[in-house]
């Protein structure tokens, strides 16, 4: 039996149910790569026996399949079978850091420091972080990775004096963390999200193509004086990520 194979997932289907047979197959396979049950590389029981075992036709089990490979949970190799990719990191919006939001999702997060020194902040920068434009700033670049594999280029921008972190820190732990370590509370932040295309150097960055889109992320954190603390500019791939919101109906 192929690791964290299916049969041990206790999957079932509800036939009274108004959802289609192929949506609950795949709500609960996608639940098993979400949860880590179906890590990546695990490779899924043949489409027969998973029919058989639930009671569904093939073409229902293949299009529950397809599905997950159109999101890019899963892939067909051929002589290699139906394997786990990896799962879509589903981001709250609140005050957090990526790397903490990776590690409690059990997604082994890495880093990989593409800058790190002291430069003169843009119009843009200075705006965010209420400094004037020209004076010197700390910048922290990084690509971001989960399970080796590239999901956020993420560049953050801070007080010069605000703290001054050693390249291992920042390798094997979040900004927030170190910030925290160092004395900064947090605690409120501007933040827009957007989207875009990837040029080819993100693209090659990222291991997209050229084209694919790409969610955007600027932020802008405040400690408890008010004092703007840092302004971060992000991209992440939309493949691999997306932001959850909260609404609330106003009374």
């Amino acid at each position: 039996m192929a690791k964290n194979d299916p049969v041990d997932l206790q999957l079932s289907v509800d036939r009274a149910s108004p959802v289609p047979l192929y949506f609950q197959l795949a709500q609960q396979l996608e639940s098993a790569i979400e949860r880590g049950k179906l890590a990546p590389g695990s490779l899924l029981g043949n489409e027969i026996e998973l029919a058989g075992r639930l009671g569904l036709s093939r073409p229902t089990v293949r299009q529950a399949i397809q599905s997950l490979v159109d999101k890019g949970l899963l892939v067909r190799r051929r002589g290699i079978g139906t394997q786990v990719v990896h799962s879509q990191v589903k981001r709250p919006m609140e005050l957090s850091s990526l790397y903490d939001d990776l590690e409690a999702a059990g997604q082994r997060p890495a880093t990989r420091v593409l800058r790190h020194g002291v430069e003169e902040a843009t119009g843009e920068v200075a705006a965010a972080l209420g400094v004037p434009e020209g004076a010197e700033v700390r910048l922290v670049e990084r690509l971001r990775l989960a399970h080796g594999e590239p999901m956020a280029h993420m560049r953050n921008h801070l007080p010069v004096d605000l703290l001054t972190p050693r390249e291992g820190e920042l390798e094997t732990t979040g900004l927030y963390r170190l910030m925290r370590g160092a004395g900064v509370t947090l605690h409120s932040a501007r933040q827009s999200v957007g989207a875009r295309i990837a040029d080819e150097a993100e693209a090659e960055l990222l291991g997209e193509t050229e084209g694919a889109p790409l969610l955007t992320m600027e932020r802008t954190t405040y400690d408890d004086t008010g004092r703007a603390v840092e302004y971060g500019s992000h991209l992440y791939r939309a493949s691999r990520y997306s932001f959850d919101f909260q609404l609330l109906v106003r009374p």
